[in-house]
C-alpha cells in the first residue's frame, strides 16, 4: 500500500476538512472530488486525532474491513473520530484543532495466523476474534508501548473485547494480521479547503 506525496496529502486534507464539518454543526459527511482511482481501492482505515503538546488521545474511530472505497472509509472515520463517544464528556472543539495531529493509518487486508502468537508486534495490526467478540490493536500501540506479544493480547482482550486477559488463550481464539500504512502525525490543517462531490462515485479499481 503505497501512496503518493500528493495522494497522502489529499488524504489528510479530506480528514481535516470532514472533521471540521462536523464540528461546524454540518448535518452529516460530504463526498470530495476524488484526485484519482487509486485513492478508490477499498481498504479499511483509522482516524487517530492527539494534542501536539501531551499526546493526549483526543479521538479514534476506524473500520476493520476493506470493502469499501478508501476515500469514502475514510470520509467516515473522520466524522466519527470528530466525535469518539469516549470523549463526550471533554468533546473536541473547533478552538483545539491548531493544537492537534492527526494520523491516518489505512490497512491491508486480513491474514489469518497460525496462532494467537504469530505475530510481529511493531509492523502488524492485529484483529482477535474470540466466540464472536472481536478487538483490535493498530501496530502503534506496540511501538509505543514496547508490550511484549503476551501483554498485547492480555489488554486486548481486557480493553477492547471485554473478556479476562488470558482469553485468548481459548482454543476458540482466532488471531488475524493486517499491513498498514501510516500517514502522520502531522498538524491539524484548520483552514483546509476542499471541492465536494455531488455525483456517485468513479468506479474502482
Amino acid at each position: 500500500m503505497e501512496f503518493t506525496s500528493e495522494e497522502e496529502e489529499f488524504l489528510v486534507r479530506t480528514t481535516c476538512w470532514t472533521i471540521r464539518r462536523r464540528l461546524e454543526g454540518q448535518p452529516g459527511p460530504m463526498a470530495v472530488q476524488p484526485i484519482n482511482k487509486e485513492i478508490l481501492r477499498p481498504a479499511g482505515c483509522f482516524v487517530s486525532l492527539h494534542n501536539r503538546q501531551n499526546h493526549a488521545l483526543r479521538g479514534c474511530i476506524g473500520r476493520i474491513d476493506s470493502a469499501s472505497p478508501l476515500l469514502e472509509t475514510l470520509i467516515n472515520v473522520a466524522w466519527g473520530a470528530a466525535q469518539d463517544p469516549r470523549f463526550t464528556n471533554q468533546p473536541v472543539t473547533l478552538a483545539e484543532l491548531s493544537q492537534l495531529s492527526v494520523e491516518i493509518s489505512i490497512l491491508g487486508q486480513l491474514r489469518p495466523a497460525a496462532t494467537p502468537l504469530d505475530f510481529t508486534p511493531e509492523t502488524d495490526g492485529i484483529y482477535l476474534s474470540i466466540t464472536g467478540r472481536t478487538g483490535v490493536f493498530l501496530p502503534q500501540v506496540a511501538r509505543e508501548t514496547r508490550w511484549s506479544k503476551e501483554q498485547l493480547l492480555d489488554r486486548l482482550c481486557q480493553e477492547k473485547i471485554g473478556l479476562p486477559a488470558n482469553a485468548w488463550r481459548h482454543p476458540t481464539a482466532k488471531l488475524f494480521t493486517y499491513p498498514t500504512r501510516i500517514i502522520g502525525p502531522v498538524g491539524f490543517l484548520a483552514d483546509v479547503q476542499m471541492q465536494p462531490f455531488s455525483g456517485p462515485m468513479p468506479n474502482t479499481i
